[in-house]
């Protein structure tokens, strides 16, 4: 019987990465081998210890310099680059690998070359990495898709030439925001404009109907997942079952598998941080009483303006609780007449009501007895780790699916509050004392951490799909194993 080994390739941004290892590591359980796909950017800032004889870290170039910023505001730069560039390499690594099972001498930079490995059978890429699925089909390897954002945004994302069709989209950023959008199957009575992706605005008040640049790669590369041999998500059906069950139909195979962070492992997942994670945040949360702090953590993307931070800071320090706060050095833009810097704003809160941090070790922190709720950008991995946690939220969407997770949160699930388009200190305030406060908000989360847990222990809804998913692959390693076969006979 042939041996399974899974080529798993994330879009070269940290959310991506935060989903796509775990799975990484939950394959490995089974018996699979494993080879992680990083840039070499990235693979020279993670901390990429494999911890099992059957996973590797190889990359492929991203084509930009290394002082390059790879900012939100340079995404479609780094996509033309990554499929420019690295798709050459990506495709010739692929061949190697999928032939004799360890790269050529060309592309073997920084590889245990002691591990043996079978030939790659499968590859799990990034649904937005389009060209690398089709690269594989090319090369006979069987491609299968990974979603990295919630089931619902996907939905919204494949109803975009509907909706732009019956002239929903672009809709004017100045019109009204409340208005529900009609098109999306199961949720017209749920979505309103503001909770679609904000690329889904137009600048203008009127006129024009030219869609993001970005918002045309998300669209496109959800069309595709039709045309793959499967659809892979990292949620459960108990918080997307609607959005799930409406996608279904429309791909060839589809599974639900999430939350993958949760899933039981023998070994650690592998470190899956760009950041160096400063652990000292931990021995702070240790001196301070239960479900007495609010974090704060917007995330590895999202850049706010001075005013914001600002405005964020002042309704903390007004809720009256300590907090700890992730600040990237270019989280906050630089303003002119700025005299402090943000670190050394919160500095002045003093070190008992306050702390300051680059990145955090985010998912201990949440499961940490002292912290009461989260404010959050509600990326996807955010929602899903505080769900698992039963953590109360405060969602300040930035991005993409952020904004219909943000909804979901608020409306649906009742885990926490959706602050969307606002930021002022008096609704931070607000809203961070009734998530702190709310018996109802605190009772549902805890409720929905129950469910997702049971989904992904043994015999749960998740761990049953994880396993279907397992199957799909070692078929279609055993199918491949045979035609190879059949050829050189």
């Amino acid at each position: 019987m042939a041996e399974a080994h899974v080529l798993v390739f994330p879009c070269p941004a940290q959310g991506h990465i935060n989903s796509m290892l775990p799975f990484a590591a939950a394959l490995l359980d089974t018996g699979v081998f494993v080879t992680f796909l990083h840039t070499d950017h990235n693979l020279r800032r993670a901390s990429s210890v494999a911890g099992s004889p059957r996973l590797r870290f190889l990359s492929v170039p991203d084509g930009l310099p290394d002082d390059h910023p790879r900012s939100l505001g340079d995404m479609m730069e780094l996509e033309r680059s990554l499929r420019e560039v690295g798709a050459v390499r990506y495709r010739a690594l692929l061949a190697s690998l999928s032939s004799a099972g360890r790269p050529s001498q060309d592309d073997s930079d920084g590889v245990d070359d002691d591990q043996s490995f079978p030939p790659v059978t499968c590859v799990v890429v990034d649904g937005l990495l389009t060209w690398a699925i089709d690269a594989a089909e090319e090369l006979g390897v069987p491609a299968l898709a990974f979603r990295t954002s919630s089931a619902c945004s996907f939905l919204a994302y494949q109803t975009i030439p509907e909706l732009v069709e019956l002239g929903e989209l672009p809709f004017p950023a100045c019109g009204d925001l409340d208005e529900p959008v009609r098109g999306v199957p199961g949720m017209e009575s749920f979505l309103r404009r503001r909770d679609l992706p904000s690329l889904c605005r137009r600048s203008g008040g009127t006129g024009g109907v030219d869609l993001d640049p970005i918002l045309h790669v998300f669209a496109e590369a959800t069309a595709h997942s039709r045309e793959v041999r499967a659809l892979v998500f990292n949620t459960t059906a108990s918080l997307e079952g609607p959005a799930l069950a409406h996608i279904a139909p429309r791909m060839r195979n589809v599974f639900a598998v999430g939350p993958l962070h949760a899933m039981s492992s023998s070994a650690p997942a592998p470190a899956s941080s760009l950041w160096s994670e400063d652990d000292g945040c931990i021995a702070w949360l240790d001196c301070q009483p239960d479900r007495s702090v609010v974090y704060v953590s917007l995330g590895s993307l999202a850049v706010i303006k001075h005013d914001q931070f600002a405005e964020f800071l002042s309704g903390l320090v007004a809720a009256g609780y300590p907090f700890l706060w992730v600040l990237r050095a270019d989280t906050v833009a630089a303003s002119k007449g700025q005299h402090t810097t943000p670190q050394e704003s919160i500095g002045a809160v003093g070190e008992d009501k306050a702390r300051v941090v680059a990145w955090a070790p985010q998912r201990d922190v949440l499961r940490h007895r002292a912290v009461g709720c989260f404010l959050t950008h509600a990326g996807w991995n955010s929602t899903l780790e505080a769900a698992v946690e039963g953590v109360p939220m405060v969602c300040w969407p930035f991005f993409g699916d952020q904004l219909i997770n943000s909804r979901n949160v608020g409306a649906v699930w009742r885990t926490g509050l959706d602050m969307k388009d606002v930021c002022d200190r008096a609704v931070v305030e607000r809203m961070v004392r009734e998530a702190m406060e709310s018996d109802e908000v605190r009772s549902s989360a805890q409720k929905l951490a129950r469910v997702v847990r049971r989904d992904v222990s043994e015999g749960g809804s998740s761990a049953r799909e994880f396993q279907r998913l397992v199957r799909f692959i070692k078929e279609l390693s055993m199918e491949g194993a045979k035609s190879d076969h059949q050829n050189q006979g």
